[in-house]
């Protein structure tokens, strides 16, 4: 099943083949093979015209990149694109703006060669033909989405563009391309199928409910509450599919558990055939880690409440400031490596991760692991990653696990924020919604179970926040609140490793400026070709 699977990215290596490429990012490959008249001759070849599109939907590394981009995560070596634009020094020549902006474009190109094409395949059935062009559109959408959430007014068209269109185009004001967006939306989610109407050969297919969360998350990033309600409950209601949380936080993220009822839409990998290696710098040396190039924050592991249900800093927690790491979510140990944490393997063996500086020698174990101050090979900020982490995976962490896009916990935790948004939470709101979360995640204690009454935003928001780590969703999250103008800017902490083990590790200041940083450059090699193109404010 998984290796059938595979026929919906692997395109992308057949498309390679046959690039074709301009100066110009919105006049990219494929060109003259894809457009070709004797190309299009059987469904096979549409499909991997199709294929390619789904592999430029998106990407292992933008998923964790946009994490970095955010108070989750902190890196610790080199000088990447994502330090810079942290470290408030990026400019429109950064290469982050140009690959995300080429990127999306080259995505939207293979869309609109498909959609302008498919018809000539002969004797292609006609239903299999309007649900491959409802997909092509939502992928369309999707990039479009994404280009006006990192941009704002970016060029728009719906058809394959001339060279010379392509050099002149200006941009479109966001409100269109969301409204464009909007409109494709509630048009294919009429032809696509659901989840369950799919073939198990079909897995990672796009659905009605994908479609749904994604126009969701256009209302969301707006604050728009009553569009968000609206379509969160049609779809915890069954319209759209049946979903439903997986009984095991923690077994949502093993390949073992892939497709399962609560996965909306995920990016599709195999081991061997096509994966990713982003953890290879994340996870502890001592378990097959090559470096640590990027860390959780004591920012992210604060926010992690007590079994109780109780914050860190509220009286009655039982927080202990000299242990820890005990009592906490068990979210917590799911997502985050801290010191003395038991490491399963992917032979079930269990070795003691040393991190607090020192800890190794006295226990004789390895010293790999332990915390050695800024530029190190091992972690700058005394813990390291857990969630996403494939026991499959080979040495080199060429990982074949699925990595999840949208899932139904968001679903309710984007209700359950809306109805609070709107004055409307209540306790049957909340049963339906943290509660099962919070029970999923192995919570008893009635006080993190039951309805609080008070201080629901930020009980919402650190729900979120702990839900979803790592999940490539915190920078929408922090931009949208615009708590990203106070949590981005400043010193980032990590574990209470220096100064011998008594103070709190100070990271690199971070800087944000509200002014011009909710927005990425339009990069100015795209200028320099189309002088129709302006640019964001600070840049």
């Amino acid at each position: 099943m998984k290796k059938s699977l595979l026929k919906y990215y692997t395109g992308v290596v057949f498309a390679v083949l046959l690039l074709s490429t301009s100066c110009n990012e919105l006049d990219l490959a494929p060109t003259n093979k894809f457009t070709d008249l004797t190309y299009w001759t059987s469904e096979a070849k549409a499909s991997a015209v199709l294929n390619m599109a789904y592999s430029q939907m998106f990407s292992a590394g933008y998923f964790f990149a946009n994490e970095r981009l955010s108070d989750n995560l902190y890196e610790g070596r080199g000088n990447t694109n994502e330090k810079i634009i942290t470290s408030g020094q990026a400019d429109a020549a950064l290469g982050r703006f140009a690959d995300e902006w080429r990127n999306c474009y080259e995505g939207i190109k293979t869309c609109h060669i498909f959609l302008e094409n498919i018809d000539r395949v002969p004797n292609m059935d006609e239903n299999l033909k309007t649900r491959m062009k409802a997909e092509a559109r939502f992928i369309r959408a999707s990039l479009f989405f994404r280009l006006a959430s990192h941009y704002g007014d970016v060029p728009l068209f719906d058809h394959d563009l001339t060279l010379e269109e392509a050099n002149t185009l200006p941009r479109s004001p966001k409100s269109e391309v969301i409204d464009f967006v909007r409109k494709e939306l509630n048009e294919v989610v009429n032809i696509l199928p659901t989840k369950q109407n799919y073939a198990a050969a079909d897995n990672g297919r796009i659905t009605k409910a994908a479609v749904m969360t994604l126009l969701a998350r256009t209302y969301l990033y707006e604050n728009d509450w009553v569009n968000v309600a609206s379509i969160s409950e049609k779809i915890m209601n069954g319209d759209f599919g049946h979903y439903e949380l997986f009984p095991d936080y923690a077994g949502l993220f093993l390949p073992q558990n892939e497709y399962n009822s609560e996965v909306i839409l995920d990016m599709g990998y195999v081991l061997t055939l096509r994966t990713w290696s982003e953890f290879y710098d994340a996870i502890p040396l001592s378990v097959g880690g090559r470096i640590n190039a990027f860390a959780p924050t004591q920012e992210l592991v604060d926010d992690y409440v007590m079994r109780n249900g109780k914050g860190i800093k509220e009286a009655g927690s039982g927080y202990n400031e000299e242990d820890p790491y005990i009592n906490r979510d068990p979210r917590f140990a799911a997502t985050i490596v801290h010191h003395g944490y038991k490491w399963e393997k992917g032979d079930k063996t269990i070795s003691t991760i040393y991190i607090k500086p020192g800890s190794s020698k006295a226990a004789g174990a390895s010293n790999l692991d332990e915390y050695a101050g800024p530029g190190q090979n091992s972690t700058a900020t005394g813990y390291y990653l857990r969630k996403y982490f494939d026991p499959t995976a080979p040495a080199g962490m060429e990982a074949g696990l699925n990595l999840i896009l949208m899932r139904y916990a968001d679903i309710l935790l984007m209700y359950a924020e809306a109805k609070n948004e709107l004055g409307q939470m209540n306790e049957d709101i909340w049963n339906k919604t943290i509660r099962p979360i919070r029970q999923r995640a192995g919570f008893t204690d009635a006080t993190a179970l039951n309805y609080p009454g008070s201080n629901l935003q930020n009980i919402i928001r650190r729900e979120r926040r702990c839900e979803l780590a790592i999940e490539g969703l915190r920078l929408f999250d922090i931009r949208r609140w615009k708590t990203i103008e106070t949590v981005m800017n400043g010193y980032p902490h990590g574990a209470k490793f220096a100064a011998d083990n008594t103070q709190y590790i100070q990271l690199d200041m971070r800087k944000f400026n509200k002014d011009r940083d909710y927005l990425f450059a339009v990069p100015q090699s795209q200028r320099d070709i189309n002088k129709n193109l302006t640019q964001n404010p600070g840049y």
